[in-house]
């Protein structure tokens, strides 16, 4: 009987992975950004339906920009694109191997490593020129305020390149003891969050609030907020 519970079982969740798989499928044709996680290169990827060909290890059509082998070289090897499981996507080349496998962080953003060279975002296209221009908007004059409303910091956020997807930040004079021993020195938009960050590693993560006030979290009795300027 354990057998025959354990058979059906298995032939229930067969159609359901199906109809995953298709689902899955159908949301990821379309146009999409393959990208470092800071932007600083990018290219458009075209994710097709049809299959393609004998050659190309049983996966789908794709289409790439003309310059994506100049910005991300590894791309002059992808030729096809296909799905792994449930949940991981396949950039492949002509037979079938891997040349990097994403998967799904957040709804539309998926994250996959290449040894050696880190990590990618793969992003729905219109997602990820929004949030280029959103990028955009960052950059300026902040000032660090308390819940209360005193000012405690006033900081300039510059799209100029800190390294490792990071961009550099500088303080403005006279700022409070606790945000001048903390002393970040970078920044980065991180899937919706800003991150402030010092030399020593350590980060403060701001979240937008329905104010669009970033908002230091975990959130405190007297919260830090940064105000644009």
């Amino acid at each position: 009987m354990k057998i025959a519970a354990v058979v059906l079982s298995l032939l229930l969740a067969a159609p359901a992975a199906a109809q995953d798989a298709s689902a899955l499928k159908k949301d990821m044709v379309g146009q999409w950004e393959l990208a470092t996680t800071e932007r600083s290169k990018t290219c458009v990827v075209t994710l097709e339906a049809d299959a393609a060909g004998q050659g190309a290890g049983q996966g789908f059509k794709l289409a790439l920009e003309p310059n994506c082998a100049t910005t991300l070289p590894f791309t002059k090897d992808i030729a096809a694109w296909s799905l792994k499981g449930l949940d991981i996507v396949r950039l492949q080349k002509a037979q079938g191997e891997p040349v990097i496998d994403f998967t799904e962080v957040e709804s539309g953003i998926f994250e996959g490593r290449r040894e050696g060279e880190g990590i990618y975002i793969l992003q729905n296209l219109v997602a990820a020129r929004s949030l280029a221009k959103s990028m955009d908007q960052m950059i300026g004059d902040w000032a660090m305020v308390l819940g209360s409303g005193r000012q405690v910091c006033g900081l300039t956020l510059t799209n100029t390149d800190a390294g490792d997807d990071n961009y550099q930040v500088f303080l403005k004079p006279r700022c409070d003891p606790q945000v001048a021993a903390f002393a970040p020195t970078m920044w980065r938009l991180d899937h919706g969050s800003m991150l402030l960050i010092a030399k020593s590693g350590e980060t403060w993560r701001f979240d937008a609030d329905d104010n669009a006030q970033w908002r230091r979290v975990p959130d405190a009795a007297d919260p830090l907020i940064m105000l644009r300027q």
